[in-house]
């Protein structure tokens, strides 16, 4: 046993900032690539056959992640983290345990509270709130999913606590699994538990989409088990008690009800959109979700585990009374967003048609039109997540507040806007977000260089520039391809159609390199020193 805690102990072990967001964007990559085969299952069986099912499940999901994402998902981690490092890094481990178990035993409380009401109240909420477009049979398929997929933000609550907790002193390799083990979670429920569920001769479950609802319910169980597996050799001292006289503990539910109204400012959008899309053609909810998702794939690669692995670090300057090194490798992170999400957008855009035919056999031209204008939310949701740590990890979670309420604001007015009057119809939806993405930005950049003097000096900007140019160059480099290796109507399979965009892929971040290269930006350096190493490794 004590051999086991041991290996565990040590493949936990902590790392430093580079090992750790490449651990999280391969994590980010392959819990993307599940996700992908998830969607393109799940389409396969429903997406023309079954839309309305399939768009019942996707309204299904609105309120569950509603519940979660403003009690705990982004609003945990970046009030905890910065609370609960001070802790560490004063020496007092006792505070530090006590906060933990005291905000693990209060948000499952909550949120096991939420999802009582969640399964009450489902008819009301799909009937009025998230499916008011949909048909009977769709609301009924709806309101049922939803109160199977309900006991899920429990779930995730203690999940994301314990997890969190391992993110704040630099485990992240339990962390990273997170998300691989639920969508394989959903992927079972597609595969099997559509087929029903048959014990010893007896059905118990007869099958249907239904399936996926209970996949939902076992990734949000397996990801609990790979998080709680994380604290072995952590010595984390556990006790079912809340401590409500903890100064720390008190100091994050200070800084919880601004994040989680932010969050939750963020997600009201989200619910307009599902609202607004039911009222359209059977399918229009499932076509904008997927195209969005798709967007998110490199943001959440690139903007989202960069982020997430320089946050603790960045709150541990600040700890130590160095804000000249806080601002130093803020202007380093934002670097490389940029420079990675830079040429990401540019091949979502010109590869939009492929990466749809990846979950949507055969492709779909309504879902890889709202991609093409999604595309640019790739380069500014992912500068968004660093941005907006930047105030977290000062502990000033209510400027993004203020902010979100703005952009927030101006999203639902430009999406009811957009597609009721000026009857853009799904697009309306995609073309809001796009332009509030850059609005968004515009003003947490303001704020930042008001905040943080310097921040964006001569060097940062030439820098971007240079970028920019690279960018460009790339840009001409990939249509080139596109129109040399065009996705034919014969294009009908994954395998298929995944050869050509890695080709395209290949080529233009290749040449992404070089004009780099050329350009003398530092980004470059790292990735040509270690193909230097490979290759004069391989010479020897």
């Amino acid at each position: 046993m004590s051999r086991i805690k041991s290996t565990v102990a040590r493949a936990n072990a902590k790392l430093p900032l580079q090992l750790a967001a490449a651990l999280l964007a391969g994590s980010s990559l392959l819990a993307s690539l599940l996700g992908w085969f998830r969607d393109r299952q799940l389409n396969s069986l429903y997406y023309t056959t079954y839309p309305v099912g399939r768009d019942a499940y996707a309204v299904a999901f609105t309120i569950p992640d509603f519940m979660f994402i403003i009690l705990v998902s982004g609003a945990l981690s970046v009030t905890f983290i910065p609370v609960f490092t001070q802790r560490l890094a004063s020496g007092n481990k006792r505070s530090a345990w006590e906060l933990s178990t005291s905000l693990l035993n209060f948000m499952a409380l909550i949120t096991l509270l939420a999802s009582i009401l969640i399964i009450i109240f489902a008819e009301p909420l799909v009937h009025y709130v998230v499916g008011p477009g949909l048909d009977e049979s769709g609301r009924a398929l709806a309101i049922s999913m939803m109160r199977v997929i309900a006991i899920s933000p429990f779930l995730f609550a203690i999940s994301t606590v314990i997890a969190s907790m391992q993110q704040a002193i630099g485990r992240f390799t339990f962390f990273a699994l997170v998300p691989i083990l639920y969508n394989i979670g959903i992927v079972i429920g597609i595969t099997v538990f559509t087929n029903g569920i048959n014990i010893f001769g007896w059905q118990v479950f007869e099958g249907g989409i239904m399936g996926v609802a209970l996949g939902v319910v076992l990734g949000s169980v397996l990801q609990l088990l790979v998080a709680t597996l994380g604290l072995v050799g952590m010595g984390f001292d556990y006790r079912f008690k809340i401590y409500w006289k903890n100064k720390g503990f008190r100091k994050v539910l200070t800084l919880l009800p601004p994040r989680s109204l932010d969050q939750s400012i963020d997600y009201v959008n989200g619910i307009v959109e599902v609202n607004l899309a039911s009222r359209m053609l059977a399918g229009s909810v499932t076509a904008y979700q997927q195209a969005t998702t798709l967007a998110y794939a490199p943001v959440n690669l690139i903007g989202v585990a960069i982020s997430t692995a320089a946050f603790p670090k960045m709150a541990e300057r600040l700890g130590e009374g160095r804000p000249d090194l806080f601002k130093s490798e803020l202007q380093a992170v934002l670097r490389v967003i940029i420079w990675l999400a830079l040429p990401a957008t540019v091949i979502a855009f010109f590869g939009r048609g492929y990466l749809v035919n990846f979950i949507v056999n055969g492709g779909d031209v309504l879902m890889a039109s709202i991609l093409g204008i999604l595309a640019v939310t790739i380069l500014f949701r992912s500068i968004y997540y660093i941005s907006a740590r930047s105030f977290y990890a000062q502990q000033d979670t209510r400027t993004p507040l203020y902010i979100s309420l703005f952009t927030i604001s101006l999203n639902i007015s430009l999406a009811i806007w957009f597609t009721m009057g000026l009857g853009l119809g799904v697009y309306g939806l995609a073309w809001a977000a796009a332009i509030v993405s850059v609005i968004e930005v515009i003003v947490l950049f303001i704020m930042m260089s008001r905040r943080i003097k310097g921040l964006f000096d001569r060097p940062f900007i030439h820098a971007i520039a240079r970028m920019a140019s690279a960018t460009g160059f790339m840009a001409a480099v990939t249509y080139v391809m596109v129109i040399l290796f065009p996705l034919s109507a014969t294009d009908q399979s994954f395998f298929a159609s995944f050869p050509k965009f890695v080709l395209i892929g290949l080529v233009s971040g290749l040449a992404y390199l070089l004009f780099s290269h050329l350009l003398r930006l530092r980004e470059v350096k790292p990735i040509l020193d270690r193909a230097k190493k490979i290759l004069l490794f391989r010479v020897r």
